[in-house]
């Protein structure tokens, strides 16, 4: 290999409250860059990882974007969790900064910038799918939506607010609360007296914990209601006692139970290189983060050079095989993934996976003619 390295720059909450995702997602990409090394690199060329802690704090994640765009001048920047720290990153890095930058997880959708592509499940391959099916699984037609006050909760909530009611449902309850809220009493009292079936769940990390735990000791569940989290993943069962998330329902594009050959090796792969609590998963954007640097990877072999535009162009048709879950490819476009997903159950600490759905579109806007196989040059 040449001695010029490819700069791939990773952004991964490593502490604060999604430590446990974001240390998951540093695993990951060491473990995918190492992989391409083994095998000679990329362009002849080695891939150098630009590995740095987003903290959970979106300020934080912003500078490190522009560290990583100015001084290590990266040629392509992956990573966020929370849909505010996308919008942190984009601003250093997209903005400012007029770099590729490929975010992993599975969010709200609606981002159209000819310099983003987004690998994670969005609403039509979450919402869209989910709803119909719980309605008719379980009868329950009544919804609360206790969410946490950001972007995500509030797209995805007129999402589900959309579905329900084409459904025959009703929302009966909607609230916001700061991301660190821990008193949950009063809605937890609203949901039992309203005669809620079925909680679509949009608090996160740290509220969801108490937020789970007061609902479970209401007697919600026992009571015969169901839970709903999107984003719930192994990383997150192994955050609460089992008996708080028994039962809830997620849907996503990879749990650990999915049953082909190339995901149960990856998962061996990963726990073999990183034993711990720190889980390949789904939820987490692991899987999102897997796909986003070999569809990358990709569309670099197939642009046979780094030139920003030629990549962008050959990242909007891009394709994998196989990857968690299955194989994937870019909607020519869109810049949003066409991939497999699955409906899965908490049961006894782990997720059986209870729908497999098979690939759906992501369904998002289109970006201009000639901007979604295009960018300025650099």
């Amino acid at each position: 290999m040449t001695e010029l390295a490819i700069k791939v720059g990773v952004i991964a909450d490593q502490t604060g409250p999604l430590s446990a995702m974001g240390i998951a997602n540093a695993n990951v990409a060491r473990m995918v860059t190492s992989d391409i090394n083994s095998r000679g690199g990329l362009l002849d060329r080695k891939v150098e990882l630009c590995l740095e802690d987003g903290a959970t704090i979106d300020s934080v994640a912003e500078a490190k974007a522009t560290k990583l765009v100015q001084y290590d001048k990266v040629d392509v920047i992956f990573g966020g969790i929370f849909s505010s720290t996308r919008q942190a990153i984009k601003s250093a890095a997209v903005v400012k900064g007029r770099k590729l930058y490929i975010y992993p997880e599975q969010y709200e959708g609606q981002e159209c910038d000819p310099l983003i592509f987004c690998t994670g499940p969005v609403p039509a391959q979450q919402v869209d799918p989910l709803v119909p099916w719980l309605m008719q699984h379980t009868g329950a037609k009544k919804f609360y939506l206790p969410s946490a006050d950001y972007i995500w909760p509030r797209v995805m909530n007129r999402k589900v607010r959309e579905i329900v009611t084409a459904n025959g449902g009703t929302i009966v309850g909607e609230e916001y609360f700061p991301l660190d809220h821990a008193d949950y009493g009063a809605t937890i009292e609203k949901i039992m007296s309203s005669g809620t079936e079925i909680v679509f769940n949009m608090t996160v990390p740290p509220g969801v914990v108490p937020f789970l735990e007061q609902l479970h000791d209401a007697g919600f569940t026992k009571a015969g209601g169901k839970i709903v989290c999107t984003y719930f993943d192994e990383n997150l069962l192994g955050l609460l006692p089992a008996a708080h998330v028994e039962g809830i329902y997620g849907c996503l594009d990879y749990y650990q139970t999915v049953d082909d050959g190339f995901s149960r090796s990856l998962l061996a792969q990963y726990n073999a290189r990183h034993p711990g609590a720190e889980q390949f998963t789904g939820g987490s954007g692991c899987s999102g983060l897997y796909r986003g640097i070999k569809l990358w990877e990709a569309a670099v072999k197939e642009a046979g050079s780094l030139r920003q535009e030629d990549v962008i162009a050959a990242l909007d048709h891009a394709k994998i095989a196989e990857g968690p879950g299955g194989g994937a490819e870019m909607v020519p476009g869109q810049h949003h993934v066409r991939m497999n997903m699955y409906i899965a159950q908490a049961t006894n600490g782990s997720f059986r996976i209870v729908k497999a759905l098979g690939a759906i579109d992501p369904d998002e806007r289109m970006l201009p003619a000639g901007q979604g196989a295009m960018a300025p040059a650099i």
